[in-house]
């Protein structure tokens, strides 16, 4: 009986793939308990610094004599040097010395926050303090990038195009059109005013160009939008009646659960524009959605917008919409363009997705 090599049985790759896996996972899994214990200590080095300074009187240059004999004592350890202990300090007081706000009461950081800071990696935690005026918009970071286990590049993107500001700032009817907790959910993935500054376009640029050009760059459109949308298509046909009639934008968002239709509007906003997407809208509801699905959301995205007469149209309208502004960057003159790398050159150079 001939025995059949063991590497091309099922049985055994299956095994190996469950074992790789394992080991992958005990991997992370370490790394965050080692990430959680260094950064734990420290906030507890941060605080024994601070209160140093203040009781002891060893002068102005005890940092540094700390990590001459911390770096000696522990010569394979990165975290000892003179700039770091610094950034701990800075760490430990950004969070310390100032209140958060928490709504009707507030109060300095507790150990909760702190336990969410320790999970964030050092580097993170060091651009979030880099870049925040307070804790309360720190805090939001740090959430965030637990939640979304954002990369520090990642992180610096959202933080430089102030998300922080931006999220949930539209004008929509959630609150009237759906339920509690769809309608804060939905009310937060909402952006205002978007931020295309990935995009180069003409002044007279219209609606199918900047459908294209966003498709085109459908990875960091989607980084934009935020954490949950799966991209269906653009120009998406639908049948009513004897006509078709084609949606800008189709998405789907995987934490709300329901369909999300993206129109593009190439100025300011006028009050038909939500009748219309009210009627696209039902139209997805009624063709698409499954028994399974929310109700379907649309976004106006309109080049500007009077908040007002928003609010006006959008006072009636059954279906659940909100209306945000975007930004994006004009191409350059032509007098400028040999004197500069193309978008083709910097992509290349950066590795940017198209």
């Amino acid at each position: 009986m001939t025995t059949q090599p063991i590497t091309t049985t099922s049985e055994y790759r299956d095994w190996l793939k469950d074992i790789k896996q394992r080991v992958r996972q005990a991997q992370v899994k370490a790394a965050v308990q080692v990430n959680t214990a260094l950064l734990t200590f420290y906030w507890e080095l941060g605080a024994d610094i601070v209160e140093r300074q203040k009781t002891a009187k060893w002068g102005s240059g005890f940092l540094k004599q700390l990590s001459t004999d911390l770096m000696v004592e522990f010569p394979d350890m990165k975290g000892f040097s003179h700039n770091n202990l610094q950034y701990i300090k800075r760490w430990f007081s950004f969070y310390s010395g100032q209140v958060v706000n928490c709504g009707t009461a507030c109060s300095t950081i507790g150990q909760q926050a702190v336990a969410k800071l320790v999970q964030v990696p050092w580097g993170h935690n060091l651009v979030i303090i880099s870049k925040c005026k307070d804790v309360t918009e720190a805090l939001y970071y740090v959430n965030k990038t637990i939640e979304h286990n954002w990369s520090r590049n990642v992180l610096t993107h959202q933080m430089e195009s102030g998300l922080y500001q931006r999220e949930g700032k539209a004008v929509t009817n959630f609150i009237e059109t759906l339920p509690a907790p769809q309608s804060d959910l939905a009310q937060q993935l909402i952006k205002d005013p978007y931020t295309f500054d990935f995009l180069t376009l003409t002044d007279d640029y219209n609606e199918r160009e900047l459908e294209k050009v966003l498709t085109d760059h459908i990875t960091t459109f989607l980084l934009e939008l935020g954490a949950g949308f799966a991209y269906v298509g653009r120009q998406k046909r639908l049948h009513v009646g004897e006509r078709d009639f084609f949606l800008d934008l189709l998405f789907y968002h995987t934490k709300l659960h329901c369909y999300v239709v993206i129109e593009l509007k190439t100025g300011e906003f006028e009050p038909e524009y939500a009748g219309k997407l009210n009627f696209y809208l039902k139209a997805v509801d009624e063709q698409l959605r499954s028994e399974r699905d929310e109700p379907t959301i649309g976004i106006l995205l309109c080049k500007s917008r009077d908040k007002v007469v928003v609010e006006y149209a959008l006072s009636d309208i059954q279906k659940p919409m909100g209306v945000s502004e975007y930004q994006l960057t004009r191409a350059l003159p032509e007098n400028l363009k040999p004197s500069l790398p193309t978008i083709e050159e910097l992509e290349t150079e950066f590795g940017n997705p198209k």
